[in-house]
């Protein structure tokens, strides 16, 4: 069994400074691991064995001569293949969409390279990421190792099986309705979902981020102290102003006593909620409770009508974007995609657009005046644990493609830090074993808050499973 591409980067950053450890030898047990659980997971759809072998054989020569780039040089990163990276072709997921190589790399990879760290492969993602879902036209089916007949989740679905099947300790994915944190709650992980503009992106979009998953809210803090550093070329003009401090060596700086906590576990639409999902945020709260959090239950934040708008909108916007392809290219695209963008959006009139919009800066105004009164907000990530393997959404109706994004989406729109971090297990018989996760959503800019009070429920929760290291 592998064991060097199980190692947290926190270790490794240690044993490469004090060169215990061979930044050569780690990235070549990645790669090991991916020729044991590839052929079951379909995550990784493009290794990077070549460039990460050279580029951890620069890391190696770095720390013998005391200069390392960062704290996480030599540490082996996955990246999902829409976030660019020069000379790799991003189809985003569909097989309707260029294979043409990329001739510049997005921010997040260029300070993942400018920091030294070690790409070992770009990561699946259903079509056009507008999936929460492992199914993908262009890549196939991605599978969840906790149980390969399982969907990890998505739209950064092949990070999210990456990360727990061991293909090193770091992954970056993007989030615009869920993505990071969906998939991080299917495959038991750690995942933020940063305030907009946080971690430099391009295109930025209305929602959109990219954020880091991890075994350890600590790899994710490090991870942030490097994505989370501003864009010299500016090509995010949501981007803040970078903030002077370090996630990784303020995460202990926490003191769980009286905060104000508040707590629901009804969405106010889309799907219910499974038992043991909400029983998990409740047993989160009960604890907090007893740490000396003040405790409070609250409303669901957004209503049924507002959901649906935020459905609408993006119908539309992927409707416009599918009409303007060829009959070739759009013969190519996930079927269930084909429908999602077309059952309804070829009839929306402006008026109704302008609705659908209005709704969203509704929801928007609606969340924030929700959770200003507290510290953090704790509430399930999904409805359920992980659906099946083959489906594009839970229930696979395209017509119900996103009415499990209750409890993430908001915080995409008020533009709020949230996190997903696993709690315990199911026990349903159609799902016993599986992750289930808790939401953790702070003040908009509270980044670093998030990132500590999860620290600090990991010291708490219930005891964890092993990471499934046998899979297939």
């Amino acid at each position: 069994m592998e064991t060097l591409c199980w190692l947290e980067a926190s270790d490794l950053s240690v044993q490469f400074a004090n060169r215990a450890l061979n930044p050569v030898h780690v990235a070549a047990s990645v790669a090991r691991r991916m020729d044991e659980a590839e052929p079951s997971l379909n995550a990784v759809y493009l290794r990077k064995d070549d460039s990460a072998n050279d580029a951890a054989s620069r890391s190696a020569s770095r720390h013998v001569e005391r200069s390392a780039r960062s704290a996480l040089d030599g540490v082996p990163v996955t990246i999902k293949e829409n976030l660019y990276s020069v000379g790799d072709p991003a189809p985003i997921g569909s097989a309707a969409n260029s294979i043409a190589p990329k001739f510049v790399n997005s921010p997040v990879v260029d300070r993942v390279l400018e920091a030294g760290l070690v790409i070992v492969g770009k990561t699946t993602m259903p079509d056009f990421g507008m999936l929460t879902s492992g199914q993908s036209s262009f890549h196939g089916t991605t599978r969840n190792p906790w149980q390969l007949d399982r969907n990890p989740g998505g739209s950064s679905s092949g990070a999210a099986a990456a990360a727990a099947a061991g293909y090193g300790p770091l992954h970056i994915g993007t989030d615009i309705g869920g993505s990071v944190r969906l998939p991080a709650s299917f495959c038991g992980l750690f995942a933020l979902k940063p305030s907009l503009g946080r971690v430099p992106i391009n295109p930025p979009f209305m929602g959109r981020v990219a954020g880091p998953m991890t075994r350890t809210v600590r790899d994710a803090a490090m991870l942030m102290d490097i994505i989370a550093r501003p864009d010299p070329a500016h090509r995010d003009f949501m981007n803040l102003p970078p903030e002077e401090l370090s996630y990784a060596s303020q995460l202990d700086r926490f003191d769980l006593r009286g905060k104000r906590i508040g707590v629901f576990v009804d969405a106010g639409a889309g799907w219910p909620v499974q038992r043991d999902v909400a029983a998990a945020t409740w047993d989160c709260a009960q604890r907090l409770e007893q740490q000396g959090a003040i405790i409070e239950t609250i409303k669901p934040l957004i209503t049924a009508q507002q959901l649906d708008s935020m459905c609408g909108f993006f119908e539309v916007r992927s409707h416009n974007e599918i009409s303007a392809m060829t009959d070739v290219q759009r013969s190519k695209i996930l079927p269930f995609i084909g429908h999602w963008a077309s059952y309804r959006a070829p009839n929306v009139s402006g008026r109704r657009v302008m609705r659908f919009y209005n709704d969203i800066m509704a929801m928007r105004e609606a969340v924030v005046q929700a959770t200003h009164a507290f510290d953090f907000v704790i509430s399930p990530v999904a409805p359920m644990p992980a659906y099946e393997a083959q489906y594009c959404c839970p229930g696979n109706d395209p017509e119900r493609a996103l009415d499990h994004i209750a409890f993430t989406v908001p915080y995409n729109m008020s533009e709020q830090p949230a996190a997903s971090l696993n709690w315990w297990y199911s026990t349903e018989p159609h799902s016993e074993g599986l992750p289930i996760g808790v939401q953790v959503a702070g003040r908009r800019f509270d980044d670093l808050g998030v990132m500590q009070m999860c620290r600090a429920l990991e010291s708490i929760r219930p005891a964890q499973r092993p990471w499934p290291v046998r899979v297939g």
